[in-house]
């Protein structure tokens, strides 16, 4: 039994989920693994994690994601030619959208100290934050997930010797703050959906 479906397979209620959370506010980095602190600032900045364990239930969680949203018949910003079969498999236009109502990406990495999604110019191009749509669905493996932006930033180094990326950003927001926080000065907040698949 995996450590995703272990985690996700009991039976916490939210409300105790908030108790829990609220009782733990001082996280014991040292004790727990990569994974589980990802996924626990990742929730923790609001975004929305749904594990899979095969292709299929890739397929089947973003059906759900656009059932849920009613984003059918919506067009769709997409850079990914690898990404390209869910939106055919859905009828969703992708081919120069004028108005897309979100963004379909893989990303670099998932980076576990501050539960963010690390995307480059492979998956953005030229845009910034705030100039993608506010709705993003990313589809990323349980192997990219690292332990700081600084692993992050060799992976590229190593991943792209020679057509090294740019337009290098972190997306870290994913609701909008309760109260004023001037770490979030600047930066966009995204309705994000993280299908996380595992491949370890």
């Amino acid at each position: 039994m995996s450590l995703f479906r272990k985690l996700f397979g009991s039976s916490i209620s939210p409300s105790d989920e908030e108790k829990e959370s609220q009782n733990n506010n001082f996280f014991p980095d040292n004790n727990i693994s990569v994974d589980e602190r990802f996924i626990y600032n990742f929730k923790k900045n609001g975004g929305k994690f749904l594990y899979c364990e095969n292709n299929q239930e890739v397929k089947d969680q973003f059906e759900n994601i656009l059932e849920e949203n009613d984003w059918f018949e919506t067009e769709v910003l997409c850079y990914d030619p690898k990404l390209f079969y869910l939106l055919d498999e859905n009828k969703l236009p992708y081919n120069k959208p004028s108005n897309p109502k979100f963004l379909l990406s893989s990303c670099e990495n998932l980076i576990a100290e501050e539960g963010s999604i690390l995307f480059s110019s492979k998956q953005i191009k030229q845009h910034k934050p705030n100039e993608l749509p506010t709705n993003i669905v990313v589809l990323a493996t349980t192997s990219q997930i690292l332990a700081m932006k600084s692993d992050g930033l060799s992976a590229i180094k190593k991943k792209y010797e020679r057509d090294y990326p740019t337009n290098i950003t972190a997306i870290k927001y994913f609701e909008k703050a309760k109260e004023e926080d001037f770490t979030q000065y600047g930066s966009s907040a995204k309705n994000l959906y993280l299908l996380l698949l595992e491949d370890l």
